[in-house]
């Protein structure tokens, strides 16, 4: 009978641990712990079958309001996965690690990051944030502290001065962003995730992710937009 969900092996209740202590584990680093779970608890393991172990293990977090979700790098197109919450609840997973004032600056931060055309912040544009904050002011030495730990612990990732969200936080907290920025939250037009760091047509407003843009126009002499066909001005990266 397929309606049942298949068990729960230990190989399973394995691999789900160490995916939530990882924070986040890239796409060969979760075949490779596939293999390992399955070997050490002598449970049946078919190397392409990581899909359906996931989502055995889906169809058993579904009434915590949990699932272990794919998603890609928006540096390098590549494949991660992480255990997002998906109760629609305010930053749940985070709110038990950091304080209101630390929540308040990364909410904050967030908002400069989606907002922003490119889905980066500079570091002076958040630190300028810290002395507004509503819940107290905080000092600049102290954000430049809870910055280094929000890079830390995979909530933003940070390029010579620059933050955007860490591909952890985009797996994790794609509904809340999806929901709470409905009128600028982007997916992208080709792999219809969503897409922080992107280019955008300036005829049309898709956007794409750069790893899907360079897939995309590889070998194209003149890229055109998928959607609406006019001259791709971006600069292809």
């Amino acid at each position: 009978n397929t309606v049942m969900a298949a068990q729960m092996t230990n190989a399973h209740r394995r691999f789900l641990q160490i995916l939530m202590s990882n924070g986040i584990t890239e796409g060969s680093e979760a075949r490779k712990l596939h293999q390992r779970c399955c070997e050490t608890d002598k449970v049946y393991y078919a190397h392409d079958k990581l899909d359906d172990f996931i989502s055995t293990i889906n169809s058993h977090l579904q009434p915590l309001f949990m699932q272990i979700r794919k998603g890609i790098s928006e540096d390098d197109g590549r494949a991660h996965y992480a255990v997002a919450i998906l109760a629609e609840t305010e930053l749940t997973k985070m709110a038990s690690d950091y304080t209101e004032i630390e929540l308040e600056l990364f909410r904050k931060t967030m908002d400069l990051i989606i907002l922003s055309e490119t889905g980066f912040a500079s570091s002076t544009d958040i630190l300028n944030l810290a002395d507004q904050l509503k819940t107290k002011k905080m000092k600049k030495k102290e954000a430049e502290q809870v910055l280094k730990v929000f890079v830390e612990d995979k909530w933003l990732s940070e390029k010579n001065g620059e933050y955007t969200l860490h591909t952890r936080c985009i797996i994790e907290m794609e509904q809340y962003i999806l929901s709470n920025y409905q009128d600028v939250a982007r997916k992208c037009n080709i792999c219809h995730s969503l897409a922080i760091q992107s280019q955008v047509c300036e005829s049309c407003g898709i956007g794409m992710h750069l790893p899907c843009v360079r897939k995309y126009f590889r070998g194209q002499t003149e890229p055109r937009c998928p959607k609406c066909n006019e001259f791709w001005s971006c600069d292809a990266p």
